[in-house]
């Protein structure tokens, strides 16, 4: 390659660049985000005895390319170069809280206490909670699975027993009700290829890139009543409740803290579930 072939490439890909930022901009200038970010229902503590109606939370992984000084930063455990996403969506796979932008190497409970602690940041009603995978510690308005118990889905398929005790039952009802994010996600990225390699864009712009998906995402899934994305992953999409647009009228939890009382509050929706199977 010559040098005028090699200038031609660099001005073509500033070019380029250059008409992705614009396009960005225009699209998040024109999307509102509190009409395309959606509030969550608010649903009380015997939310999962009664089918697991809460909202669920995960971090989302984007390969990125970075200079390399910040490479380090971005590498994550498994030596992938990444950004993370927090997000948490509702039952009708619609985000109703996205933060991008944190880099790979962040460990998830880390995420999760930057987004509590932020002036617009996640807000938790009190006596609300997410269901949240092990990645995260049981405390309040966070919800995880019991250590040490079968959990994942298909630990749960053909041949496999039943439940055989209170925690067992727990998880189960926990993956199946949780799973709803990681439909989310699968279909996101099978919406925008996109997400799915990393690209040369500046990381701001990436993290632009990211949100622009998601806002757009939420606004696909809001105005078709049918998914094309979500029907190529051969899933069914969960009944129930949509999101509300009240804004939380109580207070919220403003630290993710291991505590007693959330700990005896999963050993008491544990009970309750092993009890109404038993009495069923």
């Amino acid at each position: 390659m010559t040098d005028q072939d090699l200038s031609v490439k660099v001005t073509r890909k500033d070019e380029e660049s250059t008409t992705v930022l614009i396009l960005l901009e225009e699209v998040l200038k024109n999307l509102r985000l509190n009409l395309l970010l959606w509030n969550p229902i608010q649903l009380m503590m015997h939310a999962l005895t009664q089918g697991g109606n809460g909202l669920r939370d995960a971090l989302g992984l984007w390969m990125v390319r970075v200079p390399i000084a910040d490479t380090p930063r971005y590498r994550n455990r498994k030596g992938q170069v990444t950004t993370n996403t927090l997000a948490v969506c509702d039952r009708r796979l619609r985000f109703v809280y996205v933060l991008p932008g944190w880099e790979g190497s962040a460990g998830d409970s880390r995420i999760l206490r930057d987004a509590i602690s932020r002036p617009f940041g996640l807000k938790v009603p009190k006596e609300c909670y997410y269901l949240c995978d092990n990645a995260y510690s049981n405390s309040e308005g966070f919800i995880t699975p019991y250590k040490g118990v079968r959990y994942h889905l298909k630990e749960w398929g053909p041949g496999t027993r039943a439940p055989q005790t209170p925690q067992e039952l727990f998880n189960l009802k926990h993956t199946k009700a949780r799973n709803v994010i990681e439909r989310a996600f699968a279909v996101l990225k099978m919406r925008w290829g996109i997400l799915r390699s990393p690209s040369f864009y500046p990381i701001d712009i990436q993290t632009g890139l990211i949100i622009a998906c998601f806002l757009l995402h939420n606004f696909i899934r809001t105005n078709l009543d049918v998914d094309p994305c979500e029907d190529s992953l051969n899933t069914q999409p969960d009944d129930g409740y949509g999101s509300d647009n009240d804004e939380p009228v109580a207070p919220t939890i403003n630290a993710v803290l291991p505590t007693a009382l959330w700990t005896k509050k999963r050993d008491d929706l544990a009970a309750a579930m092993w009890a109404e199977r038993m009495l069923g």
